[in-house]
């Protein structure tokens, strides 16, 4: 099972260390980070879920660095900052926020907002993307089911999967797969991805992903 993957970026060791330990233990990956130039290499180089960022942090701080990001990233990002200015609060929102958490806060709060950005992220306020009438994905186990069976998918399989449904009747070019599906240092593969396009065909079937022709492919839902 791939989990959601988070990168933290947090200066305060122990608070990290904290954050880190209690998301992990409910289920998520998480990928820490100290310093602003840490975080942005970091987020060229792998695809992430969420981002959780600290504003005042060594390097330029968190608002200036989300700018920077949202030229390589569209994940779902939250503020976790001591900066409590309602100024502060809209240079957040301006910078590509789409959620600000004030210091200190309770850790199940924050496990709540995440989860509710990742269900946003697929356009849907429940926790299970209906597929058809007998499969559906999972938002929070990051996890197919059909017939109420978990179905085993490799971690590619599982992000194309998210991909489709995060943007169904869409056409998605494959330069867009492939750069959601092979990190930075990967070379990807016409012929991997038609395999993982065959596999998920045999679960949910050939009429549910489109090819188009010299372009991509499209999700029917």
């Amino acid at each position: 099972m791939q989990k959601a993957k988070l990168l933290l970026l947090e200066d305060d060791l122990n608070l990290s260390e904290t954050i880190a330990e209690y998301l992990e233990d409910e289920g998520f990956e998480v990928e820490q980070t100290f310093t602003s130039d840490e975080a942005l290499e970091k987020v060229y180089e792998h695809n992430y879920d969420l981002l959780l960022l600290d504003v005042m942090v060594p390097g330029i701080d968190g608002f200036t660095l989300l700018k920077k990001l949202r030229q390589k990233s569209d994940a779902p990002a939250i503020f976790i900052t001591s900066l409590d200015s309602v100024e502060n609060l809209e240079k957040g929102y301006e910078s590509g926020c789409d959620d600000y958490i004030r210091k200190p806060f309770a850790l199940k709060e924050l496990k709540l907002r995440i989860e509710t950005l990742l269900k946003r992220s697929f356009d849907t306020k429940e926790e299970k993307i209906p597929i058809d009438e007998k499969s559906y994905f999972d938002i929070k186990s990051n996890q197919l089911f059909v017939n109420e069976t978990p179905v085993n998918l490799n971690q590619k399989e599982i992000k194309l999967l998210k991909l489709f449904l995060k943007h169904p009747n869409e056409q998605i070019s494959h330069e867009k797969i492939y750069e959601t599906l092979w990190e930075y240092d990967e070379t990807p593969s016409d012929m991997a991805l038609r395999t993982y396009i065959k596999n998920l065909r045999k679960y949910l079937g050939k009429e549910k992903i489109e090819s188009i022709k010299r372009y991509g492919y499209k999700f029917n839902k």
